[in-house]
């Protein structure tokens, strides 16, 4: 229950409330003891928010003299503001967005299965930096260095803690004080400001703009490789597509470019030329779905030459958040041995939900049962019928009344800044609730607990299947039959 908003009456501005209507708020104390009698959280723990309510309570007081406000209101709102969680508690909510990897809700979802790894792990001691064999001191990770450099066909591996990070990493370690030449059309600016030409500058390197915005050719990075050039890096545009008038140059030409500059550098004594690739949002897997089929594999960034290839863990991966290189043996040994390794590592929770999802790569055919991210992305209108019938049949157990519903098609995302373009087939639960806007509807759900997240379309709410799991129906049913 909330407080009655304050009345607009200007000639109040900045008065204190009478000492009458001071009385009318109740102590610090009082308050406790009321939340205790109620069975809510009380005493320290909420001391800040029960504090904060109390203060808000005075400044309305000012506003509304008119007795309106009584301490039993006072009372009982914040009573119902301590009975739901802050609203920047994490807790789980419900995505009907469509997004499969949204940034917002917390990208890649984990199973069950995978966390009672971690969960062991996290209640005693384990192996993270120990040889069980030697009984010494051994290297950091675990199994997923060595699963990950079997999966991409690369020599060797390392994870940090995000992208960003072993970009940053790989850049620091391999071409600090150099040139690094990048197309002008991939200095892209992705979600939280992160900037290719911002990174360049922070890992020590001199960037080296080529070509246009919509095309860039060989011949731009041929002409502008000097004995200064450390790398070139090619850069995966997150979020956005270029359709038209465009060219870009391949991996593969850029490896071939670099092993023509290296004879003449080897037979020089000098430093060797990389060829690093920022996927973005790498995977090892190739999707069945028509809209997905022509994503390109980490396998293939590997075999056309790129000598470092990155990518997230928690996007197309479907596992946590992680920062992924894989590629030579020599420049990844050389990145792991770079200060700034120790500060990016990840944690020994993240390196056993990373080892047990690579795991699940090891069976293509059954992936899409383990990993919840590629099932997502690939159900079908089919495997999507059942649920939506599951759903709309607890809804017409009700009466009629202000809620109108009906399943239509609509398109999915991939999200994640993973596949921009790309539009996946879909159903969704159309929804518009009689004498209110779709966006108070949309409130109305996001307010809900769990909270329902959905889209607008079309003047009406829609709840997209592909993100509901089977285990949401119940929630969401609940939630509508309370709008009836």
């Amino acid at each position: 229950m909330a407080l009655p908003p304050p009345k607009k009456n200007d000639s109040l501005k900045g008065e204190k409330p009478s000492g009458a209507g001071l009385q009318v708020v109740p102590s610090i104390s009082q308050a406790d003891g009321h939340l205790k009698t109620l069975g809510l959280p009380h005493g320290k723990p909420v001391r800040h928010r029960v504090a904060a309510f109390l203060n808000e309570s005075r400044e309305k007081l000012a506003h509304t003299p008119d007795g309106s406000i009584t301490r039993q209101i006072i009372l009982d709102g914040l009573a119902a503001a301590l009975a739901a969680p802050p609203p920047d508690h994490l807790r789980r909510v419900i995505n009907g967005t469509g997004v499969v990897i949204h940034t917002n809700l917390g990208r890649a979802v984990l199973t069950p299965r995978l966390t009672r790894s971690a969960w062991e792990l996290a209640h005693g001691y384990a192996n993270l930096e120990y040889n069980l064999s030697t009984g010494k001191r051994g290297g950091r990770g675990g199994q997923a260095p060595h699963l990950l450099a079997r999966l991409s066909g690369g020599e060797s591996a390392l994870a940090v803690n995000n992208n960003a990070a072993v970009v940053l990493l790989l850049l620091a370690a391999l071409g600090k004080g150099g040139q690094v030449i990048v197309s002008r059309g991939e200095l892209v600016e992705i979600g939280g400001a992160f900037r290719v030409p911002d990174i360049l500058r922070q890992s020590g390197c001199r960037l080296v703009e080529v070509g246009t915005t919509n095309r860039t050719r060989l011949a731009d990075y041929q002409a502008a490789v000097t004995p200064k050039t450390t790398g070139l890096l090619k850069v995966h545009r997150s979020n956005f597509s270029m359709t038209g008038f465009v060219a870009e140059v391949s991996v593969g030409e850029l490896a071939g470019l670099a092993q023509s500059v290296n004879r003449e550098r080897q037979a020089a004594g000098g430093k060797p030329l990389g060829v690093w690739h920022d996927l973005g949002s790498g995977n090892f897997y190739r999707f069945r779905q028509k809209a997905l089929a022509g994503v390109p594999t980490v396998q293939q960034a590997v075999a056309e030459g790129a000598d470092v290839v990155t990518f997230s863990g928690d996007k197309l991966l479907g596992s946590v958040q992680a920062g992924i290189a894989v590629g030579r043996s020599a420049a990844i040994q050389t990145m792991a041995r770079h200060p700034l390794f120790r500060s990016l590592r990840m944690d020994k929770i993240r390196l056993a939900l990373l080892e047990e999802s690579l795991k699940d790569y090891l069976d293509i055919s059954t992936l899409p049962q383990h990993n919840p991210t590629i099932g997502m992305l690939e159900r079908t209108l089919e495997d999507m019928t059942p649920m939506a019938e599951a759903l709309t049949a607890k809804l017409q157990a009700s009466t009629p009344g202000p809620l109108e519903w009906q399943v239509v098609r609509g398109e999915s995302l991939t999200g994640g800044g993973a596949v921009p373009e790309a539009r996946i087939e879909t159903l969704c639960l159309a929804l518009t609730w009689k004498g209110h806007t779709p966006q108070s509807l949309a409130d109305h759900l996001r307010r809900n607990s769990p909270p329902i997240i959905a889209r607008l379309a079309e003047d009406r709410v829609l709840l997209d299947l592909r993100t509901l799991f089977p285990q949401d129906l119940d929630d969401v049913a609940q939630a509508l039959l309370h709008l009836s």
